[in-house]
């Protein structure tokens, strides 16, 4: 299982540990209203925006025992990209393999603590916030029958700014070229899948290993 934040620029960032236990949040939202003759009264209006939270750390020195891939980030510098992702005004795709959370999200949240006896090692909790899109359109953008009828100015349905990412799981024999010429048609295109998961795999493209997910497209 892989925990992958992406960025608008396409920039992916893996988190080395992987966490005990993923919590998501759903509510449903209510407006409540106090009626004379009845005492409050709760009125639903939809689902509220879901959040994601986890909690994990960033090893100063890596151990194969419970770390994803060798080549991983400086603590202090991982933290300070957690810290321009929730400053960012543009959403982000999270990504935990084997699960069916592919969503855009916001950074809303994200503490540091230190650990006495563990130099170097920074342990975080984060939490994330389901994008939806509001669609603003104008009056004049507004066909007659939907004035007549009072329509909507919003949309509250949410889209994605890219297509949905192609993952791949690796199995035992497999190769970038052979994944590329099954997955993708062409052997030949082992490069931009190398390229796309170049910080999992590390400097050597021969070496993956079995049950690593690979973003292909």
């Amino acid at each position: 299982m892989d925990f992958i934040l992406t960025d608008p620029s396409d920039q992916k960032f893996y988190f080395p540990v992987n966490p005990e236990e993923v919590k998501i949040t759903r509510d449903k939202s209510f407006e409540t209203v106090n009626i004379l003759s009845l005492g409050e009264v709760d009125f639903a209006h939809g689902e509220r925006i879901r959040e994601i939270s986890f909690s994990s750390f960033f090893p100063k020195v890596y151990d194969r025992s419970y770390c994803n891939y060798p080549d991983i980030p400086d603590p202090q510098q991982a933290m300070q990209l957690l810290s321009s992702f929730m400053s960012s005004t543009k959403p982000l795709r999270l990504i935990i393999s084997d699960t069916e959370v592919n969503v855009l999200v916001f950074v809303s949240a994200h503490s540091s603590t230190f650990k006495g006896g563990e130099d170097g090692d920074v342990y975080f909790d984060i939490t994330c916030r389901t994008w939806r899109e509001v669609k603003v359109r104008t009056s004049a953008e507004l066909t007659g029958d939907q004035k007549q009828q009072g329509g909507s100015t919003t949309s509250n349905s949410r889209s994605d700014t890219k297509p949905i990412a192609k993952l791949y799981k690796v199995k035992s024999n497999d190769s970038l070229s052979k994944i590329a010429k099954l997955e993708l048609g062409d052997s030949s295109k082992w490069k931009d899948i190398y390229e796309k998961n170049k910080k999992l795999i590390g400097p050597n493209p021969d070496y993956i290993q079995v049950g690593w997910e690979l973003v292909l497209t």
